[in-house]
């Protein structure tokens, strides 16, 4: 497969997690889960727990396709999501693999250190890297939660940033990433 074979809006199952296209029909649920302002906390869009600001984020989302949302399947609740973005091929940049980004995920607390994440990053990175060589974290510097995260699954920190605004305010972003050699000798691929 090549990264334009990529289907960023799989159905994809695991032993306690699946996840699927995110509906616009969604909002409820994942309303209640953004609602939590821990749920943020971290984040560099600490409000995003303010209705007007998850409209946004969740419409953004619906539009640039490769979201999708994260069920639990013992009762099929909703119980999170995350996103497939900025896909690129080798031929685009020839100094680069060709690639695509794992982010914007976000869980309910409940889910939090109990193995969600980890089996979510497996079935997205599993099905990624069968269409590119890297997948690609944006993260907030000072997001330790998330970067805790990334590291636990096996993202190797580049030397990469991005230097973005918000609300007039500097934030710098760390990349982490997953090559497939990476993935196939890490801690995910015990699960696999």
């Amino acid at each position: 497969m090549s990264p334009a074979e990529l289907d960023r809006q799989p159905v994809l199952e695991g032993e306690r997690f699946a996840l699927r296209p995110l509906r616009a029909d969604d909002w409820d649920a994942l309303y209640t889960i953004a609602s939590d302002p821990v749920v943020w906390e971290q984040h560099r869009m600490t409000d995003r727990w303010r209705a007007e600001v998850f409209r946004a984020f969740f419409d953004d989302a619906l539009a640039k396709g490769g979201a999708l949302a994260i069920i639990d399947t013992r009762d099929g609740s909703i119980i999170g999501s995350s996103r497939f973005q900025a896909l690129t091929s080798a031929e685009e940049d020839p100094e680069e693999q060709s690639s695509v980004e794992i982010g914007w995920t976000f869980l309910a607390p409940r889910y939090w250190g109990k193995g969600a994440n980890r089996e979510v990053k497996r079935l997205m990175l599993a099905h990624a890297l069968e269409s590119v060589e890297r997948v690609d974290f944006r993260v907030g510097e000072a997001n330790w939660r998330s970067r805790i995260a990334l590291e636990k699954i096996g993202a190797q920190q580049t030397r990469r940033t991005e230097l973005s605004k918000h609300e007039g305010k500097r934030v710098l972003h760390v990349i982490y990433a997953i090559t497939r050699e990476d993935f196939a000798q890490g801690p995910l691929a015990q699960s696999a």
